[in-house]
């Protein structure tokens, strides 16, 4: 890889970092100004971070859609928030939407899994397959909308940390370009997999 497509690696990766860094300092200052909308702009913005069922399948998002290569690499991550958001008005609207954790521990499995193997599908599908997982991570962002909070900031919150989440999948999937970073790239898909396994277990025990 030429250093300059190697500097832009670093630097998506640092700006990931930075970005995540500013949103936790932040919070303080954001709480003394207008806490309705600066409550659930920055409770948007925290809780994809908290929950690791949900932070792990962005980001296989992002690693999925560089495997997957143009358009996939762009339009994966533009779907999902996308489709995120509508699921979340549903979850602000307590619109019944049943199997929301173990559909989400799912989303980790399945993706990780994509990631593990490479799996190679027709763009459509894959964001078919992307959009059904981001209604039920929108829905469970909707429903734990912060009493008072405003949901329109709150939204715009757990959209953008989402967009940053798969960005810092799309930096992982740039190590493509090496050999090794292939065989990196696998087993953390397999790992996200693995962790998937795990949630989808809990929560189906959870259910019974």
């Amino acid at each position: 890889m030429p250093l300059s497509r190697f500097s832009r690696t670093v630097a998506l990766s640092r700006v990931g970092a930075i970005s995540a860094l500013i949103f936790l300092l932040g919070e303080p200052a954001f709480a003394h100004d207008q806490p309705g909308v600066a409550g659930g702009l920055v409770s948007g913005l925290l809780h994809p971070l908290t929950g690791p069922d949900h932070m792990i399948a962005m980001v296989a998002v992002g690693i999925w859609g560089a495997q997957l290569g143009a358009p996939a690499i762009w339009l994966l991550p533009i779907t999902f928030p996308i489709v995120m958001a509508l699921g979340g008005v549903l979850g602000i609207l307590q619109v019944p939407l049943p199997f929301q954790e173990p559909v989400i521990a799912l989303s980790a499995l399945v993706l990780g899994s994509a990631v593990a193997t490479r799996l190679k599908m027709p763009f459509v599908l894959a964001a078919l397959i992307v959009a059904i997982f981001a209604i039920f991570h929108g829905y469970a962002h909707g429903v734990e909308l912060p009493h008072a909070a405003n949901p329109l900031a709150y939204g715009v919150g757990f959209v953008v940390a989402t967009g940053l989440l798969h960005l810092c999948g799309i930096s992982i999937g740039l190590l493509l370009r090496w050999p090794i970073g292939d065989r990196l790239i696998r087993g953390m898909g397999t790992a996200i997999a693995l962790l998937g396994c795990y949630f989808l277990v809990r929560s189906l025990g959870g259910i019974a």
